[in-house]
């Protein structure tokens, strides 16, 4: 692949894209849009066998505006949303019908929707480590645990926590390393709750978190974007000082992403319609997690790789390939999506 590819089938105004994980054969994308007036769309777009094209492979109308979307880990025809229509929140999980050699497919069919929400939605997360069957759904005052059976289209609230009238949850990011860990954000404190008991566990504070991963290849590692001091790589065993601090963007920093496979990788989204690729060696050992002002401050660096910037606007999805590592597909608001190779940059590490 030599330059970005663009996919330029969406018409309408979008902010997710999601990477297809359990589709092995291939290297493909969910994108969906937030259209206030038209019917919304969510596209299975394709990565061509020769890395030269994007192709959709399924068009699929929506009922309400998306802001959040994630594929199933262990089926591919199988995604979640979360959506909006005027001042009503929902989210449901839903399959692609079978595509018989069509783009133009049959309506998706919902096969759970997931009602035991009050207050505003954000997200819902699956499991990232192969099969599970339960999902985690987080509003902006609580923690939803729930049993999904999507042979049956059941859906069952299996714990529940409310943060509590003084915090608004913005999303969180599900431990891969262990299934009953999961981190959540709001504006100003970073939260990791013990989904056995429900119970709070080690927290990060005074910050204003707008997104959250997990190393995939490292426990108890973490990187989060913020506000004022752009990307920061955590010890959760040792919160109190940050392992490295990273260069953010110029406008907001909105999302962050480690990749898959190439942990010392790390992609990040900004409003400045940007896109960096950062390289963030963190220390194998907690060793060298800083224990102090002077310490942190030595860990500073410029690890830049390369900024894509050809987008005319913000630029709030990104998501790496599972099956290809090397490729990411970024989406600006305006509906572009672009995929890229960091190759290049894998040489250079």
């Amino acid at each position: 692949m030599q330059g970005g590819i663009v996919y330029g089938g969406l018409k309408y105004q979008a902010r997710c894209i999601t990477d297809v994980s359990a589709d092995t054969d291939n290297t493909s994308f969910l994108a969906g849009t937030v259209s206030l007036k038209e019917e919304n769309e969510v596209h299975f777009i394709r990565l061509s066998p020769y890395g030269t094209e994007l192709v959709c492979e399924g068009l699929f109308y929506h009922p309400s505006e998306i802001w959040d979307l994630k594929s199933c880990p262990f089926d591919s025809r199988i995604f979640s949303t979360v959506f909006t229509s005027g001042e009503t929140y929902g989210a449901s999980i839903w399959e692609i019908p079978e595509l018989y050699g069509q783009s133009n497919a049959p309506q998706l069919e919902e096969l759970v929707s997931l009602k035991e929400h009050a207050s505003k939605l954000k997200c819902i997360l699956w499991w990232p480590r192969g099969r599970h069957d339960k999902v985690i759904s987080i509003d902006e005052g609580n923690l939803f645990l729930w049993s999904i059976d999507t042979s049956s289209k059941t859906a069952k609230v299996i714990s529940q926590e409310s943060v509590g009238m003084l915090h608004r949850l913005s999303g969180g990011s599900w431990d891969p390393h262990d299934q009953n860990v999961v981190a959540t954000i709001c504006e100003s404190w970073l939260q990791c709750w013990d989904l056995r008991t429900m119970k709070k566990a080690n927290s990060i504070e005074n910050a204003h978190f707008r997104d959250v991963d997990y190393n995939p290849k490292k426990q108890h590692i973490i990187v989060t974007a913020e506000d004022e001091s752009g990307i920061r790589i955590w010890d959760l065993r040792k919160p109190k000082f940050p392992m490295a601090e990273l260069p953010g963007h110029v406008h907001w920093t909105w999302a962050v992403r480690y990749n898959p496979e190439y942990d010392d990788l790390i992609l990040t989204a900004g409003t400045d319609s940007a896109v960096n690729l950062l390289l963030a060696s963190t220390p194998g050992s907690s060793d060298s997690t800083p224990e102090s002002l002077a310490d942190y401050a030595a860990l500073r660096m410029d690890p830049l790789l390369h900024s894509y910037s050809d987008y005319e606007d913000s630029v709030y999805g990104i998501a790496w390939s599972r099956r290809e590592p090397s490729i990411f597909a970024s989406l600006s608001y305006d509906g572009r999506v672009v995929v890229e190779s960091v190759k290049p940059y894998l040489e250079k590490k």
